[in-house]
């Protein structure tokens, strides 16, 4: 599907029947929902169950299916299929209809009971965006649970967050609320065989599952889009068996994780947040320090069964690594799709290491009853460096380096062992973002992970070994020395007023884009923001950017009256309007729907590059349709801890993984010309609570290693249009004003050619983050855009703080990536 980029007045249209596409790429998100579904837990084989049977469905899920997170990642789609409705459009037969209705009643009026309270803040003087992001809706348990004749108890658990606030350890977020453990022992205690669907987009805690045996079978469905409901009901059902994986470790109890402590406001400190467990993050920690958890990275089981095989593994002098897998589905019933994943274990040396990284993975087709594929995994020298600060370098040591394959960490094995006999420095490197105090990091006895080591070295007669010579590859030293290349964005630049720089340096303030939200774009509305059209007549045409990252993030419909698009406050914009209260507006409405896509965490648990290029390629369509240039994610930031309200649009705790599956995104949405993503938060945006004035403070090797390895991989696979920086400092240094981050990483060591973006009202939160501080990072655009933004930039020319140069090459850059 392609449409031709034209100049309309308005988007959307004037009729409400849907259109081809949406059918198209609502049969997309539900694959994509299907496929990120991980099944955690299935005794006595309680899944699938047998289209018909009776269900008791019960929980605050059921109905109203939390289809994604709130804030910047809602997406305003035509409908979305709760998995009550999927359920029973899949033929099973729903017997508690009645508790279902009177959890309806419960949930209306719990909702305009929060209303209330935030409309109420609001008269106090907070403004609504804050008043709305820091008071998440706590969903109401629901009424008494009774006994029917069913053939088996559903409960679905929801879970909800979104940018502005972070989750807390606390009874009805992580934990379960008292009234849900009550429903949840009640509903075990009247029904032998009890399902839990974990409607949630990030980890929760699942303790009460050892006190409740009923509960057979889990499904972590995460928040799924709007197709969530059929897509719960095809694997329930067993049209699709499970094969979703995941994208971060779930850990016996929330202490276990080695920030519990002091993340966010958990140490009451939320002015800094320091990285202590250095590069010991997700399972790097876990694994290394061999500590047990409840669902390890990269698990999830199917109805099918699998094995899988190494057949080969080649090394090539250029250090790619090449290892073929064989995957048989060994079930006589069911078919499935696998997920190979291979980690790379690291020798002892002068730099402490993980035990074992991600280093490359792939999934099967759809694999009928005893039918084999053969699958094919690279990966090259680069993957297996560590960073030693001391020498700013990426270094491969000397030492054996174990191939684990399998199809989770836990259950991988040791296939061949890569014998470096001498260290390789791949790449020197500047220094970036040091730290301005000393920071004491988690560290793994020595003794400890020598022994590990040493054990693996002495149990490997039956591994093979493979020569691993790297000195034929040349060490790359970086060029820090940027220069603009003189192309025709270069020359359209040169022959712009300074005016005309500074306007197009700055958001448009003219479009009424001024909100936290960014849902006030006039060009196409409940855009996030737009670029100036002051050069327009030299052929520097004005681009519209859009949020995301579960789909485009535009405003459902809007009114046009005498020929002009009405403006809708901030309130009309969210939640489909449930805080607005004000008068109808008169005039011809128009309609833009579009597709509310899986979360970014269930999207990357399909673990399915492929699949997620179709995604990509989906929503590029709809920014064409939209005339929408640039989409505001994907979202890349780290799953450092469970309790970031923005975990939901993030892809995982690992770097690789995030960086993998942000690659596939970005291919397929830049498969149209014109369009591009936005890859967002650059960097370390990790907490919400005071995401605007955080200081992460970590040091340069955990900087590198995990923070910004993702950002590189998309950018060196998929040279994304434009990168968003984030809103915390780093090391003292706001991201936005960081010339490390955006000159010296981003352009001269990954190589990225688009612009980089503020993220909305930066300069406006922080006395320290400034317009011409932008200017002289290479921070190319500052968004939304505002008059005291202009005037500052126009201030640093005068007084020498920014020169033209500086301003010049960022008008460049802008330039460029509206002409493609």
């Amino acid at each position: 599907m392609h449409f031709e980029r034209k100049e309309t007045m308005f988007t959307g249209t004037t009729s409400r029947e849907p259109e081809a596409y949406e059918k198209l790429h609502g049969e997309i998100a539900r694959r994509a929902a299907e496929e990120g579904i991980v099944l955690l837990k299935n005794e006595e084989h309680l899944l699938p169950l047998k289209k018909g049977s009776k269900l008791a469905l019960f929980g605050s899920g059921a109905s109203r299916t939390v289809k994604g997170g709130t804030g910047s990642g809602d997406v305003n789609e035509r409908r979305s299929i709760s998995i009550y409705e999927g359920l029973k459009d899949a033929g099973f037969e729903i017997m508690t209809e009645k508790w279902l209705h009177e959890y309806e009643e419960e949930y209306k009026g719990k909702r305009l009971e929060w209303k209330e309270a935030i409309l109420e803040k609001t008269k106090s003087g907070i403004d609504f965006f804050t008043a709305y992001s820091t008071s998440p809706f706590h969903v109401p348990a629901g009424p008494e649970i009774y006994t029917v004749d069913a053939d088996a108890a559903v409960f679905v658990l929801a879970r909800n967050a979104g940018e502005g606030a972070d989750r807390r350890a606390e009874k009805g977020d992580y934990f379960l609320s008292d009234e849900e453990y009550t429903l949840l022992s009640d509903v075990c205690d009247r029904y032998e065989k009890v399902i839990l669907l974990l409607n949630s987009g990030g980890v929760v805690d699942l303790s009460f599952i050892e006190k409740l045996p009923q509960i057979q079978a889990v499904l972590a469905v995460s928040q799924p889009g709007q197709e969530g409901g059929t897509a719960v009901a095809d694997v329930i059902s067993g049209i699709v068996s499970p094969s979703g994986k995941l994208t971060d470790t779930w850990a016996f109890s929330y202490d276990d994780y080695p920030n519990a402590a002091t993340f966010s406001h958990n140490n009451g400190n939320i002015e800094e947040e320091k990285y202590e467990e250095g590069i010991y993050v997700g399972y790097r920690y876990f694994d290394t320090f061999e500590i047990p958890v409840r669902y390890g990275f990269g698990y999830g089981m199917s109805y099918a069964s699998f094995s899988i095989n190494t057949a080969r593994i080649e090394t090539s002098e250029n250090g790619e690594v090449r290892v073929t897998v064989k995957v048989k589905n060994n079930s006589r019933e069911f078919s499935g799709k696998e997920v190979v994943q291979l980690y790379v274990s690291l020798p002892v040396g002068k730099i402490e290491k993980e035990f074992r990284r991600l280093c490359a993975f792939a999934k099967t087709r759809i694999l009928a009853p005893g039918e084999e594929e053969t699958v094919e995994m690279t990966f090259d020298a680069g993957t297996l460096t560590s960073f030693d600060e001391s020498r700013a370098a990426w270094i491969l040591e000397a030492g054996c380096y174990g191939i684990y394959v399998g199809n989770s960490l836990a259950e991988s094995t040791l296939e061949g062992i890569l014998d470096v006999k001498q260290e390789k420095v791949l790449a020197e490197t500047e220094h970036i973002c040091p730290l301005r105090e000393t920071l004491e990091e988690l560290s793994v006895p020595a003794e400890k992970i020598r022994k590990r080591y040493e054990a693996l070295i002495n149990n490997t007669e039956n591994v093979p070994h493979f020569s691993y010579d790297l000195a034929g590859l040349d060490t790359i030293r970086y060029c820090y020395d940027y220069k603009e290349p003189g192309d025709e964005a270069a020359e359209i630049t040169s022959g712009l007023s300074e005016d005309q720089l500074i306007l197009l340096a700055v958001g448009d303030p003219g479009s009424g884009q001024g909100s936290n939200l960014g849902a006030a774009g006039i060009s196409v509305p409940g855009s996030a923001g737009e670029t100036s059209s002051c050069a327009a007549g030299q052929g520097v045409k004005a681009i519209v950017l859009a949020d995301g990252p579960a789909g485009l993030r535009l405003s459902q419909n809007y009114v046009v009256s005498d020929g002009k698009v009405q403006t809708i406050p901030f309130e009309a914009a969210i939640e489909r309007g449930f805080f607005y209260d004000g008068p109808e507006q008169e005039g011809d409405i128009y309609y833009q729907y579009c597709t509310a896509f899986p979360v970014g965490t269930l999207l990357a648990q399909t673990w399915n590059e492929e699949l997620i290029r179709e995604v990509g390629n989906a929503v590029g369509e709809e920014m064409e349709r939209f005339e929408v240039t640039l989409w505001l994610a994907p979202g890349m930031n780290i799953h450092r801890n469970p309790l970031c309200g923005r975990n939901f649009e993030y892809y995982s705790e690992d770097p690789f993984l995030s960086g993998k599956i942000a690659a596939a995104m970005t291919k397929g949405v830049q498969k149209h010309p014109g369009c591009g993503t936005t890859v967002k938060h650059f960097a370390c945006n990790n907490q919400e609570d005071n995401r605007s004035g955080s200081d992460s403070i970590l040091s340069e090797r955990t900087l590198r290693e995990i923070y910004l390895r993702g950002f590189e991989i998309v950018i060196r696979e998929a040279q994304p249009l434009a990168i968003m920086t984030s809103y915390n400092l780093i090391n003292g240094i706001h991201a936005a004003n960081s010339y490390d981050l955006c000159t010296k990483a981003a352009r001269c060591e990954y190589g990225f050619q688009g612009l980089i973006m503020t993220d909305w009202t930066t300069t406006q939160l922080s006395e320290d983050c400034t317009a011409e501080g932008c200017i002289k990072a290479g921070n190319d655009l500052v968004m939304p855009g505002e008059p005291e933004d202009q005037e500052s930039i126009r201030q640093a020319l005068a007084d020498g703080t920014i020169s033209e140069k500086e301003l010049r090459d960022c008008v460049t850059r802008i330039v460029r990536t509206t002409l493609k």
